[in-house]
């Protein structure tokens, strides 16, 4: 596939992945935003910190959660058992499906995507809702239920659509490397080696990876399980705010994260010298890159700046009293810039990653695997110190560590190359100066007019913050002109939404 065509469907891919993950959150954030008025916030902190989903080690995190840790209350938290075995259940239900998600999003099926998980979500907030209402003694119950509709159907739609497809006209037509499911399956083929050794050392790479990435991207849940550093209630709404302030990161960010690998990885030549590869090739993941940088990084300084001032509202309007009098507003804050930090990283692991060889994989794990245990301690003593916001000031830390590793990378990629894809992370001088207006303006604002001065003052508060981003907005569209073009030609374009039709 040419760079342009590998574009062309990455786009497609990213947009439509943003449009869906936009309709996830709008569905989800009203669901908690309801939930909340019928569900404790112990609850909450138990389904979302407490139980997180594992592939092998399902059975043993059943029984250290079941028999080793301490037991919620059942009066506040009603059915836990039955909720740590439906939780693994569901663990073991998606990775079945796994296999079919992999091909799905390395062939860009985007439809597939779209359907499939739109009609999984829509079925869990569904089937959520009519619990909650009727039945909101259930407690754990309801999630559990709805998780494992949500995981079922998934995976159903995957193998439904598969069954179909392979060995169809269509899949022989675009030579599809699958032509049964029985193909997708572990299988002994003759007069071949039991292990690919060259394969399985590569995803022993990918897994340690992997399994070093999940420890610095939900490290603080394990470390609120384990060493028991906030109470449940505390639990619940650092969890509320960390899934308020991670929206942007999961419908935006995400998508663009994992469709760009996908693009990175079939136009550039893993572990090949720069000087070796197709140069238009290297000219054109340089220049996406670049703009990738720029995009992401505007947006993360939008959301840093203005979510600073507006957090105290968005959650008094979100979750009452309950979130908007503690520490939720100064949680909010903090994680408007860990938003801005994980915008950087995610770009520029992505690209990493498409171009490592095994050997810079394996070294990079040794990276993780120290900035696994650093993360850990932090999150402890951090924690001690500041409370729940020491998780995110740890998680600032991760962050800045993983984003200097990766630009180093990005830099010696591209040091003997005429190609600079770092420049994207420079902004313009008058770009920086409205920054600075726009947050001390709505941060005066928040003094005066936010959030006990009454509706009259909100709204002056919301209307002046309007007004900024305007001007912010205006500001950009005048000083990155070269990025507007790329967004409106990718993104916003005719060809880049017939993905999603």
């Amino acid at each position: 596939m040419r760079s342009q065509d590998a574009l062309r469907e990455t786009t497609r891919l990213a947009s439509s992945s943003a449009v869906l993950q936009i309709f996830f959150r709008v569905i989800t954030f009203g669901l908690n935003a309801f939930t909340l008025r019928y569900v404790s916030k112990e609850i909450i902190g138990l389904v979302n910190v407490r139980v997180p989903l594992g592939v092998c080690w399902s059975v043993f995190l059943g029984w250290v959660w079941l028999d080793i840790l301490e037991i919620p209350d059942g009066n506040a938290v009603p059915h836990y058992k039955f909720g740590v075995i439906t939780f693994g259940l569901s663990a073991v239900v998606e990775l079945l499906g796994e296999p079919f998600w992999v091909l799905a999003q390395v062939h860009l099926f985007v439809k597939l995507k779209v359907i499939a998980e739109s009609l999984s979500v829509i079925c869990k907030c569904i089937l959520t809702v009519i619990l909650v209402v009727l039945y909101p003694h259930w407690g754990l119950y309801i999630f559990s239920l709805a998780q494992l509709l949500y995981t079922s159907i998934l995976v159903l739609c995957y193998i439904i659509y598969f069954m179909n497809f392979l060995g169809s006209p269509e899949a022989t037509k675009k030579s599809f490397p699958v032509t049964s499911l029985k193909s997708i399956l572990p299988s002994l083929v003759h007069d071949e080696e039991l292990v690919n050794w060259k394969e399985a050392r590569l995803t022993w790479s990918f897994f340690k990876q992997s399994f070093l990435k999940q420890i610095l991207t939900e490290g603080e849940r394990y470390v609120m399980t384990f060493l028991n550093v906030l109470n449940f209630g505390d639990q619940g709404v650092y969890d509320i705010v960390n899934n308020l302030g991670s929206l942007t990161a999961r419908f935006v960010f995400l998508p663009i994260e994992e469709s760009f690998y996908v693009y990175f990885a079939k136009v550039l030549e893993r572990g090949k010298d720069i000087k070796l590869q197709k140069q238009d090739d290297i000219s054109m993941a340089a220049a996406v890159l670049e703009l990738l940088l720029k995009l992401v990084l505007l947006i993360g300084l939008t959301i840093t700046v203005f979510g600073y001032a507006y957090s105290q509202l968005a959650l008094d309007l979100y979750g009452g009293s309950m979130l908007s009098l503690g520490s939720g507003p100064s949680l909010l804050r903090c994680y408007s810039l860990y938003v801005l930090l994980l915008a950087v990283n995610g770009v520029t692991e992505c690209f990493a990653f498409a171009s490592m060889c095994k050997e810079e994989v394996d070294r990079y794990n040794f990276v993780m695997l120290a900035l696994s245990f650093l993360f850990l301690c932090m999150s402890y003593f951090l924690t001690h110190w500041q409370g729940s916001i020491g998780f995110i000031l740890a998680n600032c830390f991760n962050m800045g560590i993983r984003i200097a590793h990766s630009i180093h990378y990005i830099y010696r990629y591209f040091e003997d190359s005429p190609f600079r894809p770092l420049k994207g992370l420079l902004i313009s001088p008058l770009l920086i100066f409205v920054y600075i207006g726009s947050g001390v303006v709505t941060t005066v604002s928040e003094v005066f007019l936010c959030c006990d001065k009454g509706w009259m003052a909100r709204l002056s508060h919301v209307a002046l913050g309007g007004l900024c981003f305007v001007a912010t907005l205006a500001t950009i569209f005048f000083t990155e002109t070269k990025l507007i073009h790329f967004v409106k030609t990718h993104f916003l374009s005719k060809n880049a939404k017939e993905g999603i039709k």
